[in-house]
């Protein structure tokens, strides 16, 4: 019997090579490569006149798109873009543990009410699925629970005029499909049942949720065109020490992306945070040394958190940098411009810097905000009460403009904020005067990070910041806030 020949797959690209090699030539990915059995025969040639013709159509149809499945649950059709579509795919990943079957339970029993609801799980057995509707009090739910693991018997079930309107598949790395000899979970497997469980979920016409694993890296594990073959992709995210939970949309076809919803963790499953910005500033304290309220934009959601900074003389020769909720590169950044352009020692010192709450921000418009708490830190002195941050840094110590300033000041000011410090806001190219915004908060708009050490007083305040060898200036006396 001859001994079937084997390929091995990158996970990231798909490349498929004949030997084993460290490093993907195509993508660059190193330690990607997976075994796989090859096929027993190679594609033969397409050939002329041997397909059937396609028919095109024009992009306005005359039949009636069906409505979308909402799930009343608010946050969680915010992020899909207003419910689930029918024939969509969607990809939920998340770290172990975070809450992702929990999320998906109550989406299908939410969903119940008015669909037929579909969960097959391939991780646990019915009686553990029954244990978690009972603890999140859904077992009245009309929902249908199956374990199975075979992409042949599910794809058999759904098929036929009582085939579900919503299918979640939890997850899709313990699916399998026969004709395959790898293992579940390999490359090969992911994506043969991805495409198995969409094709039939585009035309039977439900709406598929599939669950993903992650990478320690943070990112779906199985191939990378697994989140190109899907219409949605969502990631779960959430510090497990803290109770909030963040549902992110990277990708979606039918809805903004990069739009977020926020859950609670509680005893009794997940619950709706309707009002982040009050939940996440619930334990703010004032006038505190080292801290500053950010006034940043999920997707097309306004949100105020709390940037905290502790700046600690160091005995080591490498003073470390801690960072939670943000980038530690960007932190770098900041800190150089702050000793490069504005005096402001820090490089002997230890620096932590900690997002309140667990969330994770990913846009340049917390610089200022960030750069404001190193700074109340370094000089002892507080960020005014009842003030908000915003604004991008330059190299050059430059502030610019973010988009959607007045949201963010708008939501400031439903929270009880009376102030802000914000970049200069210019009208068209070339004007010279300051741009005025719609809002009664009291600005202060600066145009250099200069500006912003001097509201603390300079940078003569440090405590615990060792000088460089280059003379810190002084940048004159504290100017009030409310004299800017």
């Amino acid at each position: 019997m001859a001994r079937k020949a084997t390929t091995y797959v990158c996970a990231d690209c798909g490349t498929s090579y004949p030997k084993w090699n460290g490093r993907c030539d195509n993508c660059g990915a190193w330690n990607s490569l997976s075994e796989e059995q090859a096929p027993e025969g190679a594609p033969k040639g397409l050939g002329k006149g041997k397909g059937r013709r396609i028919e095109f159509v024009g992009l306005k149809g005359k039949e009636k798109q069906p409505p979308r499945r909402v799930t009343q649950l608010a946050e969680f059709d915010r992020v899909s873009g207003g419910g689930l579509v029918p024939g969509s795919a969607s990809l939920v990943g998340g770290d172990p543990g975070i809450g992702k079957s929990t999320l998906l339970m109550q989406v299908a029993a939410a969903l119940a009410a008015g669909f037929k609801c579909a969960y097959i799980s391939g991780e646990e057995a019915i009686d553990q699925l029954r244990l978690r509707a009972a603890r999140l009090g859904l077992e009245d739910a009309a929902v249908g629970l199956a374990a199975a693991t075979s992409v042949r018997d599910i794809v058999t079930t759904l098929e036929g005029a009582d085939a579900p309107d919503i299918v979640v598949i939890d997850s899709i790395q313990c699916m399998y499909v026969d004709t395959l000899d790898s293992a579940p979970g390999t490359v090969a497997q992911v994506r043969t049942s991805a495409q198995e469980l969409i094709r039939a979920a585009k035309r039977q016409g439900f709406a598929l949720i599939l669950v993903g694993h992650v990478t320690k890296e943070g990112t779906i594990a199985g191939p990378r065109v697994l989140e190109h073959m899907v219409d949605t992709v969502l990631y779960f995210e959430g510090d497990p020490s803290h109770q909030f939970r963040i549902l992110r949309s990277v990708k979606n076809r039918f809805g903004p992306a990069d739009e977020i919803g926020v859950f609670e963790m509680t005893e009794t499953g997940l619950h709706e945070v309707p009002n982040p910005s009050a939940l996440f500033l619930a334990d703010h304290q004032g006038e505190v040394n080292g801290a500053s309220v950010f006034a940043g934009m999920e997707g097309t959601r306004p949100m105020l958190v709390e940037i905290q900074s502790l700046i600690a003389p160091s005995q080591q020769a490498t003073p470390r940098r801690a960072v939670v909720g943000w980038d530690s590169g960007r932190l770098a950044m900041i800190m150089a411009v702050l000793e490069a352009r504005c005096g402001v020692a820090l490089a002997g010192a230890e620096v932590y810097l900690n997002v309140a709450g667990g969330l994770r921000i990913r846009e340049p418009a917390a610089d200022l905000a960030v750069a404001a708490a190193l700074v109340s830190s370094v000089t002892g002195r507080p960020v005014p009460g009842e003030t908000v941050v915003f604004g991008e840094v330059g190299l050059s110590g430059e502030v610019r403009a973010v988009s959607q300033m007045e949201a963010r000041l708008k939501e400031a000011e439903k929270l009880g904020f009376t102030r802000a410090i914000v970049p200069v806001v210019r009208g068209k190219a070339g004007d010279k005067k300051a741009k005025r915004l719609n809002t009664n908060l009291t600005l202060t708009q600066i145009e250099h990070l200069d500006d912003l050490v001097v509201l603390f007083g300079g940078a003569d305040g440090a405590q615990g910041a060792r000088k460089g060898p280059a003379e810190v200036r002084n940048l004159g006396p504290a100017v009030g806030l409310e004299g800017r």
